[in-house]
């Protein structure tokens, strides 16, 4: 069965199970891959803060794929403008391999960023051009060609796909050709969106509750290693709410229940605004589909299922 639909996302609050619902999507349509649109899962050695619960990423002894986890370098920095080109290369080779590619994430920037679509779509196809680049082209000469137009920074390309090249060409040419041609930013990918936000005390609730597990799973060991590993405390703290206020913590400037209290209320307050983000969202044209929060995860699934297909 095919969908109108070539993409699937899944966003919500800090602790509102989007990988677990994610993974159990991905096992269920049997052709998914996860992209993961998280600021901080990019990051090697950052595991238990941020959440990736890669044990999640195993169903019934099936590993679903991922991408976009554990990347870069703890040292070294990551930007929204490289996140947009490791995305759309994930995407295009997701979807050019026949499969579905769920984006899963909490990061109203990261998200946005992965679900704004193609704003290239009203170029023209010269088909002139396309069959003499196809005919006389291989594909290195196509990269080359690529590479050294002053424009190509425009366009994000798939080095492994000949007849995305052509397309990327053909789009810059016609830049060269007409540079007053409005770019269209406002053009959203073909994604079927999905919400899951807990009501306000169910979600305080499995914040409080995820918070003291993570604790009891090494947290903060988790950042004593970093910091043995040569992290620096302010490189630390940079990495968000549970890296902060545990080094706050380590440095003696918290005692352990103070620090798991306003910690906790700061991811809190965090999830607030994850919400108004999306709210924005909605505003700005993003169709999401806020799943019933009285549904198991089985129901959850199938609620998926059933709007992905219909």
């Amino acid at each position: 069965m095919k969908s109108k639909f070539e993409s699937i996302c899944i966003l919500g609050t800090t602790a509102s199970g989007k990988t677990n619902l994610a993974t159990n999507l991905a096992y269920k349509l049997e052709n998914a891959e996860i992209i993961s649109a998280d600021s901080r899962q990019v990051y090697k050695g950052l595991n238990i803060g941020a959440g990736k619960d890669l044990n999640e990423y195993v169903i019934n002894g099936t590993e679903i794929p991922y991408h976009l986890i554990d990347i870069v370098p703890i040292n070294e920095m990551y930007h929204i403008a490289e996140f947009k080109k490791d995305f759309e290369e994930c995407y295009v080779s997701i979807l050019d391999q026949g499969n579905v590619p769920i984006i899963c994430g909490g990061s109203g920037m990261y998200l946005q960023t992965a679900l704004s679509g193609y704003p290239f779509a009203n170029v023209p196809i010269d088909e002139n051009l396309r069959g003499i680049l196809d005919e006389y082209s291989s594909k290195e000469e196509l990269i080359n060609y690529y590479l050294r137009m002053p424009n190509h920074h425009l366009y994000l390309v798939d080095f492994n796909s000949k007849k995305r090249l052509i397309r990327a060409i053909e789009v810059l040419m016609y830049l060269e050709q007409f540079p007053d041609f409005e770019i269209d930013n406002s053009v959203k990918k073909n994604t079927l969106i999905f919400g899951l936000a807990p009501e306000r005390e169910e979600r305080r609730e499995k914040i409080a509750n995820r918070l003291l597990q993570r604790i009891e799973n090494g947290l903060i060991e988790e950042v004593e290693g970093l910091l043995k590993m040569g992290i620096a405390p302010e490189r630390l703290k940079f990495f968000g709410l549970e890296y902060k206020f545990v080094m706050e913590f380590l440095e003696k400037a918290l005692e352990k229940d103070e620090m798991i209290e306003k910690l906790t209320i700061a991811i809190q307050q965090f999830a607030k605004r994850q919400m108004t983000w999306f709210r924005k969202m909605e505003k700005d044209g993003f169709e999401i589909n806020w799943i019933p929060n009285e549904l198991s995860l089985d129901e959850k699934v199938e609620f998926c299922v059933n709007k992905f297909y219909n």
